[in-house]
């Protein structure tokens, strides 16, 4: 499975609301899940951690954007917390089979995206920065919302990597990049002096002299009146929480101030807390396996893979009360199954045939239709998603702004550009569906008796994915004008299925 996570952080941490909006938006995307969100009223600031399959995280990710702008105003907020925009960074973070260079493509499409959609400009930061001065990100917030909206006017340094010079005039910019598992750790001291937070800041971050991979600032917090060291940990293998943690007590100590605790923003690696926990400890030597459930993982691991509950997450969503996925979804993943079940024949019968004739090649026919089913199965299993982003693109487009006769005229031409690919994703379906068919009405007097189950399955599965995607293309082509050309091409194509 490949899996992302992305980090967004907005600046709103006082409006419950506002921040629920934003999650829903981002979990409306079918195979975005939460792990985690974090509201800080100081801050004014809310982190939500989600993760799923990257394409879909990324489209989360640029849609929540839009929304974000459309519920924050930069123009008054004020916090503790650095920002230039109303969302202020989108890393995007691999998890699980996919590498760090792809995190970068992704976050280069969504800023691509962010400014063709919204006209927020974006900057690009970490690993994907196309500028070495501006891998670091408190370099791009330099002056923050205030100061970066005059300066990106005149200072061709400024330019965002995305976008005109000037700023969405409420909405700011955006910081989109790739990077590794960042850990975001607080420590509050026993004071209200701000500027003693500052000074510990200043004397343990990297860019400062101080330790590896560590940014960090002082920060005041109001409930109640307190200074705090706040911190990125950018990699917890090279500076560790329990080395963090002591540097930043000493420091404190040489200025007559405690430490009163710590805080996570977001989530943490289990490593991270492991590497920590045997440093305070001083272990003598120290393995992962010693701790039971890395050591049960890793033997669960090793055993045959078990896949009876691999559907389970596309059934729940089916179920749900959610709009999407629906029919048409359902219609793409039967034609995937077919396709499945026609491979699997496939291979059987060739490694049949090659058996009872060592000596000679299996017959191409076999060859030819399996590479045919997987390719087929592969671009149905991606419409399982496209057709429930299409149905969400079209519901997005009916919420757009309809104040002036402009937005009335780029809410109407995306309307129609939603509602076309709406119909376009199971028309693909029903052609796929019916390729399927074809060729297992073709393999049917040839494969052994013993698959004659297998292929009617997968026949009803088929011609069952072919009519639930027809129907769908007819339900959306009677969203489009009379006289458009599109929908006259497409009606065209559905009357040949």
């Amino acid at each position: 499975m490949r899996l992302i996570e992305c980090v967004p952080n907005f600046s709103e941490g006082r409006d419950e609301g506002v921040v629920n909006a934003l999650v829903e938006t981002l979990l409306a995307v079918p195979g975005v899940y939460l792990l985690d969100r974090e509201m800080d009223a100081d801050h004014h600031r809310s982190v939500v951690t989600v993760a799923g399959a990257p394409e879909a995280v990324a489209e989360a990710a640029v849609r929540v954007v839009g929304e974000a702008a459309r519920r924050i105003d930069l123009r008054t907020h004020r916090g503790a917390h650095p920002r230039i925009g109303a969302t202020d960074v989108v890393p995007f973070v691999p998890l699980q089979g996919v590498t760090l260079a792809e995190c970068v493509a992704l976050a280069e499409w969504a800023a691509g995206e962010i400014w063709r959609r919204f006209q927020i400009p974006v900057y690009l930061y970490e690993a994907a920065a196309r500028r070495p001065e501006r891998r670091n990100l408190e370099a791009v917030r330099r002056g923050q919302f205030e100061g970066l909206r005059e300066e990106v006017r005149t200072a061709p340094d400024r330019l965002p990597d995305f976008g005109e010079a000037a700023l969405h005039p409420s909405a700011g910019a955006t910081v989109v990049g790739a990077r590794k598992f960042l850990i975001a750790y607080n420590i509050n001291l026993d004071t209200a002096e701000l500027e003693v937070a500052k000074q510990i800041a200043k004397a343990i971050r990297a860019s400062s002299g101080g330790l590896p991979a560590v940014k960090a600032m002082g920060v005041m917090l109001s409930h109640p009146p307190r200074a705090q060291v706040s911190m990125n940990l950018t990699d917890f293998e090279a500076t560790s929480l329990a080395t963090v943690w002591r540097a930043v007590a000493a420091a404190a100590a040489q200025r007559g101030v405690g430490v009163v605790e710590s805080e996570l923003i977001g989530l943490i690696p289990r490593a991270a807390l492991e590497a920590a926990a045997a440093e305070m400890l001083q272990f003598s030597s120290f393995d992962a396996d010693r701790v039971v459930e890395n050591k049960v993982a890793s033997v669960m691991a090793a055993l045959p893979a078990r896949h009876a509950g691999s559907l389970r997450p596309f059934l729940d969503a089916l179920a749900s009360e959610a709009p999407a996925p629906g029919g048409g979804s359902a219609a793409a993943a039967a034609g995937a199954m077919a396709a499945a079940l026609g491979q699997m024949v496939a291979r059987l019968a060739r490694q049949k045939a090659q058996k009872a004739q060592p000596d000679q090649p299996p017959p191409p026919l076999w060859t030819e239709a399996g590479e045919e089913f997987a390719s087929l199965g592969a671009d149905l299993a991606r419409a399982t998603d496209e057709d429930s982003e299409a149905f969400l693109a079209i519901r997005a487009a009916w919420r757009l702004p309809k104040a002036s006769a402009e937005q009335q005229q780029a809410r109407q031409a995306a309307v129609h550009a939603a509602t076309l690919l709406a119909a376009e994703v199971p028309l693909g379906v029903a052609v796929r569906c019916r390729r399927i068919e074809e060729r297992l009405r073709q393999l049917q007097p040839l494969a052994p008796p013993a698959m004659a189950s297998d292929l009617s399955t997968a026949l009803a599965l088929a011609q069952a994915g072919a009519s639930g995607a027809r129907d769908n293309v007819a339900i959306n082509l009677d969203s489009l004008p009379q006289d458009s050309p599109e929908r006259g091409r497409l009606a065209a194509a559905l009357a040949q299925l």
